[in-house]
């Protein structure tokens, strides 16, 4: 056949046999898979080491991390140290007169575990210092209660 002068030679493309049966064949394929399966595991490792969420299948699942079996001993001898003592302050022009639960947390710095108002009064009462003295003698014979209370329970 000859098109435009040029010979053509008919689809002859028949693909090369290798002489071991199809064996260079088998070791192409199963070093291919070799490789795919290498990536797959490096990319699970990479998503499970990267992955925040991760700790919500573990036995520690919740809003925060964990604490360790120590911390949390030393919380709650924490906690069993608590004691009440009278605090105050002033909201919205109100002086309130609070006895508080309280006692030093893990980082060294002080954690109210209640708080219960015990009186309030207008911040500009003339009679403000009478009305704080008495609130405040009364808070601290509160706190006393409730200490020995806890004691005692």
């Amino acid at each position: 056949m000859v098109a435009d002068g040029q010979a053509v030679r008919p689809n002859t493309y028949v693909p090369a046999r290798p002489e071991d049966g199809g064996a260079h064949y088998r070791r192409t394929m199963a070093g291919l898979l070799a490789a795919v399966a290498l990536v797959v595991v490096l990319a699970l490792v990479l998503v499970w080491v990267t992955w925040p969420e991760r700790r919500l299948l573990g036995p520690a699942s919740g809003a925060r991390a964990a604490l360790t079996r120590r911390d949390r001993a030393r919380l709650a001898a924490a906690v069993a140290t608590a004691r009440w003592a009278p605090a105050h302050d002033e909201v919205d022009g109100r002086t309130r007169v609070l006895v508080r639960r309280a006692c030093t947390g893990p980082d060294g710095l002080p954690v109210v575990l209640e708080e219960r108002v015990f009186a309030t009064f207008s911040a500009d009462d003339p009679a403000w210092e009478a009305q704080f003295t008495e609130a405040m003698a009364g808070a601290r014979f509160r706190c006393g209660y409730l200490n020995s209370e806890e004691r005692d329970a």
